[in-house]
């Protein structure tokens, strides 16, 4: 079992509440497999602390994330990662994982005031800069 620093990074200024991106990132790093089964978790105390946010806050993630048998608080040991997810269950936590990210950035280059066109043609060109970067060379 191992006991891995979870790293969340809050975005006060979002529009998505802080549990939501607690929710989030923490679904974001299991499906990324930077977070595995019987990995744990910091205490809610802990978490809040660090991440300076009401414990209330954190509370109401780990809640959303064990309802969904994410996690698995176990009382007087901690709170761990629950065993692998069906396939299923883990693509669907990428897709969910993708689209938080693509909100948050769409949220702040909204209020950087971007336009719609300027965002898409952003992203158009770092998704061909990536490609020409991943093609083999001659």
């Amino acid at each position: 079992m191992a006991n891995k620093k979870l790293i969340l990074q809050i975005d006060f200024r979002s529009g998505l509440p802080i549990y939501t991106q607690i929710v989030n990132q923490v679904q974001a790093q299991i499906a990324s497999g930077i977070l595995q089964p019987d990995d744990q978790l910091p205490t809610v105390r802990a978490l809040a602390e660090e991440l300076r946010v009401n414990f209330n806050t954190v509370a109401r993630a780990y809640r959303i994330l064990d309802e969904a048998r994410i996690i698995s608080t176990q009382q007087g040991r901690g709170t761990f990662i629950t065993e692998s997810l069906p396939p299923k269950a883990t693509e669907r936590l990428r897709r969910e994982a993708l689209e938080a990210l693509t909100q948050r950035y769409l949220s702040e280059a909204l209020r950087l005031e971007f336009s719609k066109s300027e965002i898409r043609q952003t992203i158009n060109d770092q998704l061909k800069a990536r490609n020409e970067a991943n093609e083999p060379k001659e």
